[in-house]
């Protein structure tokens, strides 16, 4: 299967590694935004490097991956199934939700495979969670929480306005892990704050979101980044009627009336390989994959709505 990439930078390189492993497939082109940097990905990956044009007019192109600025992802998804190519696109699949649920109508009208990645699903995390989330009875408050100091703030497509998006639509696996967790959620508030350098770069920001769900449980999500965070933190906290799961990092603790019990959490290492063959499993052989486009899609609901909650001051209801 013949593959076409766009994107240079970290996600699109482990994808090109895990291509070049796999027998199934040839990455034959690639497409960037900066001439020198796609260049030198070209040669580090033995393909050539074109216009985004070229690598979607080009009929032998079986499979396209976009890896790219996240404000891109639509319009190269549209042009890739409207060019009767199979797509594979990093979440968001979209900054705007309308265009996201036009995109994934247009893939089973062209009867092609439109696949969202979710590797968060896949991580150790996620299946330490799932393993472990009946012991604590019910749930009645989850806090997922990623701070990021980063000094001096990059100036790049991560900290751009229009090019990241809203925080949580742009880092959609922090809604989304929720939503796959703990189902539907009725309302949602949010509140954010930026930092800014210039007109399109912002130095950093902070996003608090809650969550109320339709089964009562009320899930804070905190999504920061940038020059005024001053500790990193990377926390999920689940606290039921019985007990409480915490995770700090990659280390986890079920804690209950009794004791506390370390847990042993997995690897996040080759995630982007896995999703890769299983992706290529479900084109060869039609092995079902683990998410479908449907649930990225309410998961970008819910963060659309965090967006319109932080702009207008209210709580939306979902």
């Amino acid at each position: 299967m013949r593959v076409g990439l766009f994107g240079t930078g970290y996600a699109a390189k482990l994808r090109a590694q895990a291509l070049l492993k796999d027998r199934r497939t040839d990455l034959t082109m690639v497409v960037g935004n900066v001439p020198s940097q796609t260049e030198a990905f070209a040669r580090d990956f033995q393909c050539s490097s074109v216009s985004s044009q070229q690598l979607i007019e080009q009929e032998d192109i079986d499979l396209v991956i976009i890896s790219n600025v996240n404000s891109e992802h639509g319009a190269i998804a549209r042009a890739a199934l409207k060019a009767n190519k199979h797509v594979v696109v990093e979440y968001p699949l979209c900054l705007d939700l309308a265009e996201a649920s036009d995109l994934i109508n247009l893939a089973k009208s062209q009867n092609k495979l439109l696949h969202v990645e979710h590797i968060e699903l896949l991580g150790g995390l996620h299946n330490c969670l799932k393993q472990h989330l009946d012991k604590v009875g019910e749930v009645f408050y989850v806090r997922y929480s990623t701070i990021k100091p980063e000094k001096p703030a990059p100036r790049k497509w991560t900290h751009h306005n229009q090019q990241f998006g809203f925080p949580l639509m742009g880092a959609l696996s922090r809604v989304h892990r929720l939503t796959n967790l703990f189902g539907e959620v009725a309302a949602v508030t949010c509140h954010s704050r930026f930092w800014k350098m210039e007109a399109e770069f912002y130095q950093a920001c902070f996003c608090t979101a809650q969550l109320n769900f339709t089964s009562g449980l009320l899930a804070e999500v905190v999504y920061a980044k940038g020059e005024t965070m001053w500790e990193a933190e990377r926390k999920f906290e689940v606290h039921g009627e019985n007990g409480g799961l915490i995770f700090n990092s990659q280390e986890g603790v079920f804690i209950d009336a009794e004791k506390s019990t370390p847990i042993e959490v997995g690897s996040r290492r080759g995630l982007f390989v896995q999703d890769t063959a299983m992706v290529l499993d479900y084109l060869f052989d039609g092995i079902p994959l683990y998410v479908t486009p449907e649930e990225s899609l309410y998961a970008l609901k819910v963060a659309d709505a965090a967006r319109r909650s932080a702009q207008l001051g209210i709580a939306i209801a979902l």
